[in-house]
């Protein structure tokens, strides 16, 4: 049996893809107003969680990694199991993964893909791959560990509401100031949110982002993840511009950001992930 994948339910992978590399994806948690709370990819949670102020998100459970861990220990047949989960520095949930595995003797290794959403599930794939490929389990860590060092996350975002109201605007306060009708463009910086460029207008952020995504990917072969909130005929306009610019895409991924992603960015957002060195994935 090949290494197995862990990772958490902000990778956003598709059940397809989880199911043909046989990866697992923790739930995390949305909690509503009137106190009731949501497993995600799990449970049906309403589409206006994500425009409410008063929705809370909480990482994957120490409980609910565990059972993963066990399950994925079992699976494995003493092949071992990698875990790839979002930065440590956005989330308790490497935190709680690193108490899972110390409970499980060290038989889980823990790798903080620095990034969220899209970028994490490609970084995660890239992990199942070289599991796929034959790859030990110190083998699939280090795949993960370099796709994590090297991926790259831009996204826009309609208005600043959300992340004013989640905290995440908290550290970078200063930079926006009062000014909460500009559209940012941020990115993944050291496993931390962080303002790459600001503008007046959605379009010439959105094609400030194409541009630097093209800039960032040098010629080089990518695989590219498109991630949006409730948007997706604009995420459906991004990638035919990236597709058009980029010279060697080996596979694309478009998915919707979902509820504790999208509670934090707000509705109409977008954003761009880029993947090195992964095998295409259809």
């Amino acid at each position: 049996m090949p290494v197995v994948i862990v990772t958490d339910s902000s990778s956003r992978l598709p059940m397809s893809l989880a199911d043909k590399y046989g990866i697992a994806q923790v739930p995390l948690h949305v909690t509503v107003a009137d106190g009731t709370e949501y497993l995600e990819g799990v449970d049906d949670i309403p589409a206006h969680v994500v425009s409410s102020p008063n929705t809370s998100t909480s990482g994957a459970s120490l409980a609910d990694l565990r059972a993963a861990y066990a399950k994925a220990i079992d699976m494995s047949d003493g092949d071992g199991v990698v875990a790839v989960h979002m930065s440590r520095r956005l989330s308790g949930t490497w935190s709680a993964a690193r108490l899972a595995s110390d409970a499980l003797d060290g038989r889980v290794r823990v790798v903080d893909a620095r990034s969220v959403g899209v970028s994490l599930g490609l970084t995660t794939i890239a992990a199942a791959q070289a599991a796929a490929g034959g790859a030990d389990c110190d083998g699939v860590y280090e795949a993960a560990v370099r796709s994590a060092a090297t991926a790259e996350s831009l996204m826009c975002v309609q208005s600043l509401d959300n992340l004013r109201n989640s905290g995440r605007l908290s550290a970078a306060g200063k930079l926006f100031g009062s000014a909460l009708s500009i559209k940012p463009i941020l990115h993944i910086s050291d496993g931390v949110l962080a303002l790459r460029e600001r503008h007046r207008t959605m379009t010439k952020a959105l094609a400030k982002m194409v541009d630097a995504a093209v800039e960032l990917a040098d010629g080089e072969p990518v695989t590219l993840g498109i991630q949006h909130c409730q948007n997706p005929d604009l995420a459906a306009e991004v990638l035919a511009m990236l597709t058009e610019r980029l010279d060697d895409v080996t596979s694309t991924l478009t998915v919707d950001l979902g509820p504790v992603l999208g509670s934090h960015v707000g509705p109409g957002a977008v954003g761009v992930a880029l993947a090195h060195g992964l095998q295409p994935m259809d």
